[in-house]
């Protein structure tokens, strides 16, 4: 197995005012120095980028945009390019989020695209994958993580995955207060590295694969415990300073 080092990022949603965002980051620069090996990472809304940019320079965290429009620039209103999250200082981007796929009607194909976006612009994919509560009851999770990962693989080849992040994120845990159990969660991540093994094994043992649904500082330990388990895709939790720096500490 490879050291892969952990990551644990927050997505802070469409969440926060300036003065509770500019506390949450005063909050988090305090506890980074508790943190021994997790590798950080703020998503916060991108009209905050500039404000998590100016507080988190020169320290160990990084940041990044939560999605990106595919083109680099031109008349799109609305939307934020790669090269501009680039500009803000940003390394990561989070792609095909589950609620860009379910609420906005993101493809397969549209987040393969994306997926792209991202690495064109110099910014690592945290790529989402994951199951709805339906598609889990009939049986189907392996067959839509397939497909979803399938989508970018077969669009880019396996050799683009290398420089990215996947985040398993099984819908029906996503803000229920459910969760998956270490061990359904892990038995998923351990057939996400295995399909990319099938194409590239040193991509796959290099791969961080997060757990996004419902992660918080009380069952962070024992899912990050997991061989397959890389660190988390933090909603909630992320917005309270000392929680989301309990779960990076439990990354450690």
């Amino acid at each position: 197995m490879a050291n892969r080092q952990p990551i644990v990022a927050g997505n802070w949603k469409m969440n926060g005012s300036q003065a509770e965002s500019a506390a949450l980051l005063t909050g988090l620069k305090k506890g980074l120095g508790t943190v021994n090996k997790a590798k950080i990472v703020v998503c916060p809304p991108f009209i905050l980028v500039p404000l998590a940019a100016k507080e988190l320079a020169g320290t160990t965290a990084a940041w990044g945009g939560q999605n990106l429009d595919t083109h680099k620039s031109g008349a799109f209103t609305g939307e934020v390019s790669g090269p501009m999250l680039k500009d803000f200082g940003c390394s990561y981007v989070i792609i095909g989020h589950s609620e860009r796929r379910t609420l906005f009607g993101e493809t397969d194909a549209m987040v393969a695209e994306k997926f792209k976006a991202a690495q064109d612009a110099g910014l690592i994919p945290i790529l989402c994958v994951g199951e709805t509560l339906s598609e889990r009851e009939a049986n189907q999770t392996e067959a839509v993580v397939a497909r979803q990962l399938d989508a970018v693989v077969n669009t880019l080849g396996i050799a683009a995955l290398a420089n990215s992040v996947v985040a398993y994120e099984p819908v029906w845990a996503i803000g229920t207060g459910k969760t998956a159990s270490p061990q359904q969660a892990q038995d998923v991540h351990r057939f996400i590295r295995g399909r990319l093994a099938a194409k590239d094994a040193k991509v796959a043992d290099g791969m961080r694969i997060l757990y996004g649904g419902s992660m918080k500082a009380a069952n962070a330990k024992e899912l990050i415990g997991q061989p397959d388990i890389d660190g988390g895709l933090i909603g909630g939790a992320s917005l309270v300073a000392d929680e989301f720096l309990a779960i990076c500490r439990a990354a450690d």
